[in-house]
């Protein structure tokens, strides 16, 4: 299993998230067992607090046999129209995202847009 960790982990998209509005983010570590790791961002709007975009992530996460641990979170305004989103906030029960780093992952998925984060507001 160690052997087929990497494609399996490759497979998993870095971003996954609405494609309009403003919604709650988690920032997620992604490991295969004992291998290598990323961090993703998703992001939804159904989602009434961020434990619940987490706990999915992780369900889906270990039906491919991938561990995970939430490193925060936050909000995304993704405006499509303008080509913009803007990263803020945090979550009460992870913590503030490393929105730096979300940005980072955004920017290589949205090459064309604006992408913008602050530490303020909820």
């Amino acid at each position: 299993a160690v052997v087929a960790a990497a494609p399996v982990l490759s497979a998993v998209p870095d971003v996954a998230i609405d494609s309009d509005g403003v919604f709650k983010y988690v920032l997620v570590r992604v490991r295969a067992a004992g291998g290598a790791g990323k961090e993703v961002v998703r992001g939804h709007g159904w989602a009434e607090y961020h434990a619940d975009i987490y706990e999915r992530t992780a369900q889906e996460l270990a039906e491919l046999g991938l561990e995970c641990e939430c490193l925060g979170g936050g909000r995304l305004a993704h405006r499509p129209q303008e080509r913009r989103i803007h990263v803020y906030g945090y979550s009460v029960g992870f913590g503030r995202a490393d929105h730096a780093v979300t940005t980072e992952k955004l920017k290589a998925v949205y090459p064309d847009y604006e992408i913008t984060w602050a530490n303020e507001g909820y």
